[in-house]
C-alpha cells in the first residue's frame, strides 16, 4: 500500500494485486497469519509512513493506536541488565497489525489512481532481461492474464517468486544469504487489567545470545481497546508450544526474568495461542546483479526478511516506499537507471537491520556451521559493550536507540565520544529489578 501511494505522484494509474479479500476495517485475513503477533513500528518508519500520507498519525491514534516514548515507557532487560526509563529520544507505534494495516489502506485506496484487483497472483514477468513490461497474474477462478506497466513492484513479502521470475528471463541468480536461528514464536490477546489499559509501558525481556542455551524472549505490548499482545519466541530446543495452558507457564519459569507471566497472570485471555515458524532471516542482494532489468523494483519482504522479534520489518518496508518515491522524483519513473537506482537506494535500511538482526542470530546454537566470524565476534563484543554501558548512561541509550529505532545509521556508534564512553562504561550502578513504577505495579495487579 505504501509503495502504490509512493507510485501515485507520478502516474496516473497504480494497479494493486492482492491474493486476499481485503476486509472493510481493521479485521483477520487468510494471507496475513503474522498479523496474530505483536508489531511495532519504529520512529525511523513512523516518519516514512507520515510523510507518504500526512495525517495517518492523528488517524491511528484516533483509531486507537498508541504512542510511546522511548526508552521512557519501554521496560526492558538487555543481555547486560535492565535499562532505564531514559527521556523520549524516539518513540514506536504500538497497535493490532490489522489496525494498522486497516487505516493505512484507507488513506491509499480513498485515491481514485488507486485501482485494487483482488484475490489474484502475480505469476510471473512479461518482457525480456534487458525490460519488464508487466506481471502474469493467476486471479480466483483460475484465469491468466497480463496487466502491462511501465513498472512493476514487487512487494508480495517472504513467498516472492522474484528469483524464479528473473530466471525465466535470462537473468542470472541473486545472491541470497540465509541466517536461521530456528527460532519459533507464540502469541496470544489478553485484556489489561482495568487499571492498566491506559499508559502502561511496553515489557521486554530479552534472551542472551551469548550463553551457549537457547535464546527465549518475550515481549508485551499494549494495543488498542485495553488489549495486551504478548508474544513469546524460543531457538532450537527453547521453542515455546501451542498449549494455552502453558502460554503463562513459559514466560513465568523460561524467561530471563518471571516479570510477564506475573503480569498475565491478573490479565484475562481473549484468544488462542497463534504459532509461527517463518522466521529465517532472508536477504537478496539484488543491487549487487551484473545486469537489472529497466522498470523492476523489490521492496519489502520480498527482498529482505528479518527474524520479527527485532520489530524493523514494517520500519524498513516504509523507508523504502519513501525512498521509492525519492528517486523516481529525482530520476523520473521512466528513465533508464531508475529501477536500479532504486534497489541500490533501498540497500541501505535494508543493510541496517540485517546486519541488527544477524548480528545477534549468528550466535545461537545450530545456526552456521562454522559459528560467527571473526568480525562478527568483535562488532558482537562493541555492541555487548555499548548495551552495558546504555544501561547506565542516558547519552549512550540515545545514540544505541538512534540506531534501532532506524533514524540513523550506525556509523553515530563509532565516533570518538561514543567509543570512550563505551570504555568507561555505564555511569549509574546497574538496577536490581525491572524499573516500573509503583503506579505501575498497583495498576497491574501486582502490587
Amino acid at each position: 500500500m505504501l509503495a502504490a501511494r509512493a507510485l501515485t505522484e507520478f502516474v496516473d494509474r497504480v494497479v494493486v494485486v492482492e491474493r486476499d479479500a481485503l476486509p472493510e476495517g481493521a479485521a483477520p485475513r487468510k494471507c496475513l497469519p503474522q498479523a496474530r503477533h505483536a508489531h511495532m513500528l519504529w520512529s525511523g518508519g513512523a516518519r516514512a509512513v507520515a510523510e507518504l500520507l500526512p495525517g495517518i498519525d492523528e488517524a491511528l491514534r484516533a483509531a486507537g493506536a498508541h504512542r510511546l516514548p522511548v526508552t521512557t515507557d519501554i521496560v526492558a532487560l538487555s543481555r547486560r541488565g535492565w535499562f532505564r526509563r531514559w527521556p523520549e529520544s524516539h518513540h514506536v507505534i504500538l497497535a493490532g497489525r490489522d489496525l494498522l494495516d486497516a487505516t493505512i489502506r484507507a488513506q491509499v485506496l480513498a485515491d481514485e489512481r488507486v485501482e485494487l484487483v483482488e484475490r489474484a497472483e502475480a505469476v510471473g514477468l512479461a518482457g525480456t532481461d534487458a525490460a519488464v513490461t508487466g506481471v502474469r497474474i493467476r486471479t480466483h477462478d483460475g484465469a491468466e492474464r497480463t496487466l502491462e506497466a511501465g513498472l512493476v513492484v514487487d512487494a508480495t513479502g517472504r513467498g516472492s517468486g522474484a528469483p524464479r521470475w528473473l530466471s525465466a528471463l535470462g537473468l542470472p541468480a541473486p545472491e541470497r544469504r540465509e541466517v536461521d536461528s530456528g527460532l519459533a514464536y507464540s502469541s496470544r490477546l489478553f485484556l489489561a487489567p482495568e487499571p492498566a489499559r491506559e499508559g502502561f509501558p511496553v515489557i521486554n525481556v530479552q534472551p542472551d545470545p551469548r550463553d551457549g542455551k537457547p535464546g527465549r524472549a518475550g515481549f508485551l505490548l499494549p494495543i488498542e481497546d485495553g488489549r495486551w499482545i504478548v508474544t513469546l519466541s524460543g531457538t532450537r530446543g527453547g521453542e515455546p508450544s501451542a498449549d494455552a495452558e502453558d502460554f503463562v507457564r513459559f514466560a513465568r519459569e523460561e524467561l530471563r526474568h518471571p516479570l510477564i507471566g506475573e503480569l498475565l497472570a491478573n490479565a484475562e485471555p481473549l484468544s488462542d495461542v497463534s504459532v509461527t515458524r517463518a522466521t529465517v532471516n532472508r536477504r537478496y542482494f539484488y543491487e549487487r546483479m551484473p545486469v537489472w532489468p529497466r522498470n523492476f523494483v523489490v521492496l519489502g519482504d520480498a527482498l529482505a526478511a528479518f527474524n520479527p522479534v527485532y520489530g524493523h520489518g514494517l520500519a524498513v518496508a516504509a523507508q523504502s516506499a519513501l525512498l521509492l518515491r525519492n528517486v523516481i522524483g529525482r530520476q523520473g519513473w521512466a528513465a533508464p537507471g531508475t529501477a536500479r537506482a532504486v534497489q541500490r537506494a533501498v540497500a541501505r535500511p535494508v543493510g541496517a537491520a540485517w546486519d541488527m538482526a544477524i548480528g545477534q542470530d549468528v550466535f545461537y546454537p545450530g545456526v552456521t556451521e562454522n559459528g560467527p566470524t571473526l568480525r562478527e565476534r568483535l562488532v558482537a563484543a562493541y555492541v555487548d559493550r555499548l548495551m552495558y554501558t546504555a544501561t547506565g548512561n542516558g547519552r549512550i541509550a540515545r545514540r544505541v536507540t538512534d540506531v534501532t529505532s532506524l533514524e540513523r545509521g550506525a556509523e553515530v556508534l563509532l565516533t570518538p565520544s561514543v567509543l570512550l564512553a563505551a570504555l568507561a562504561g555505564p555511569l549509574k550502578p546497574a538496577l536490581s529489578g525491572p524499573p516500573l513504577t509503583a503506579e505501575e505495579l498497583k495498576a497491574a495487579g501486582l502490587r
